[in-house]
């Protein structure tokens, strides 16, 4: 009998492919829309935590702040719902789909190939909407 692998092992799991698979991704968060942080990689380094800043509880939420104020903003301009999010800055870029009552965020370098991290997001957003569905 195979083991039983757990809701947030799959996770985990999910965004270790992202984080291995999509060359320049620095790290991978899914937060609720509460702005909990539901599950993060790489995994936060006590010791010295800028080197993962995404795993914060801090950027948790601002992250689910965003995702809520941009589907705010495209319900009153009438454009459908939140398809993702981009915020492109001069170090680097942060992308956000929704997925389900979660967000998944990706923080990637600038050099990144973003037509591959904006495919390969969307598909782990979608895995990771389906395991936390079920």
């Amino acid at each position: 009998m195979p083991p039983v692998e757990f809701r947030e092992q799959k996770l985990v799991a999910e965004l270790k492919k992202l984080y291995y698979v999509v060359e320049g991704v620095k790290a991978v968060v899914i937060v609720n829309i509460d702005g909990l942080l539901v599950s993060s990689y790489p995994i936060d380094d006590e010791e010295n935590p800028h080197e993962t800043p995404t795993s914060s509880p801090q950027v948790a939420a601002m992250s689910a702040t965003l995702v809520g104020l941009a589907e705010k903003t495209l319900v009153r301009l009438a454009q459908g719902k939140l398809e993702r999010l981009l915020m492109e800055a001069e170090e680097g870029t942060m992308v956000v789909y929704p997925a389900g009552r979660t967000a998944v965020a990706v923080l990637v370098e600038k050099t990144a190939n973003m037509a591959h991290v904006l495919f390969a997001t969307k598909q782990a957003a979608a895995e990771i909407a389906a395991i936390l569905a079920g």
